[in-house]
């Protein structure tokens, strides 16, 4: 009634013996709509979560990535991301570049960014290059504001304004 297959017959000592699975991948089932074989879609790619450099972390050294960075610590050097969030006992001493900038502690430096945010609890101590701005009451914030269509661009940065 039922016969063995010559492929998956152990040897011939071991008669009792289970017989050997197959070590070769499977091929994917047939799509059962058309009928032929399609690979799985992909997986729609999650957005990563943003760095937190904690409190008690202090970074001597310059910050670089296209994804976010919460600062709770303390970075001297300069940082560029896409967004980026200072938090209310952070101090980053150097110049910020980023898309977006959300100050809520301490930031000793130019600021550069599409959008700037300098909430109640902001300490800015320099200049902020910025294509929108908001700054809350109780901000407190010395140097100089200038807005400028594009401020991630360093060379347009440091250009002087044009004189009238």
């Amino acid at each position: 009634m039922f016969s063995k297959s010559k492929i998956n017959d152990p040897s011939k000592s071991d008669k009792g013996a289970a017989p050997a699975k197959p070590t070769a991948p499977t091929a994917p089932s047939p799509n059962p709509v058309s009928g032929s074989a399609t690979p799985a879609p992909a997986a729609p790619k999650a957005k990563p979560a943003p760095s937190i450099l904690s409190t008690d972390l202090t970074i001597t050294g310059n910050l670089k990535t296209t994804g976010d960075i919460q600062v709770e610590g303390t970075v001297e050097g300069d940082i560029r991301a896409h967004l980026l969030t200072v938090g209310d006992g952070a101090t980053v001493k150097g110049e910020i570049v980023a898309d977006d900038v959300v100050v809520n502690g301490r930031v000793i430096g130019r600021v550069r960014g599409l959008k700037v945010r300098l909430t109640s609890s902001a300490k800015v101590e320099g200049d902020i290059i910025h294509k929108t701005i908001a700054i809350e009451s109780g901000a407190h914030f010395e140097g100089s504001v200038q807005r400028q269509e594009d401020p991630l661009n360093a060379s347009a940065a440091k250009k002087p304004m044009p004189s009238t």
